[in-house]
């Protein structure tokens, strides 16, 4: 028995006329968005607020950045905005600090940080022996 393999699953369906349920919802939205400031509004704030609501509205319909959505774009300059930054230049005071999810608190270290072992001048490593010995047969 065969079966069909459905194609093209990335391909949203066109739903309503030439538009995808999801621009459907967005061009609907900021209809009604702009049918409300038109009835309850002057027509000048009319025209300085629903000029953005409707770009708005097209660019989440039909925009693409980087062949992503546009809402995706907004969600991350919103998320960027809004979250915690925390910049550190010196490696020594970052020790002194423990990030938790958003938070940055400062932290007294039980231990002090380990110093690197020296590293001998001149010699061979284990690694490179067995390297060394795999290229010559010498095994």
């Amino acid at each position: 028995m065969r079966y069909e393999v459905p194609q093209f699953i990335e391909v949203e369906q066109k739903v309503i006329g030439p538009f995808t349920w999801k621009q459907f919802v967005y061009l609907a939205g900021g209809a009604g968005a702009l049918l409300i400031t038109f009835l309850l509004l002057p027509f000048l704030l009319f025209v300085l607020l629903g000029v953005p609501v409707a770009a708005l509205a097209v660019l989440l319909a039909f925009q693409k950045v980087n062949n992503r959505p546009f809402e995706i774009l907004l969600e991350a300059a919103f998320n960027y905005m809004v979250k915690a930054r925390f910049y550190l230049w010196n490696i020594e005071e970052a020790r002194k600090y423990t990030i938790i999810g958003n938070d940055t608190k400062a932290v007294e270290k039980e231990e002090a940080p380990q110093e690197l072992a020296p590293r001998k001048e001149g010699g061979i490593s284990s690694l490179e022996t067995k390297l060394m010995e795999a290229e010559t047969g010498t095994i």
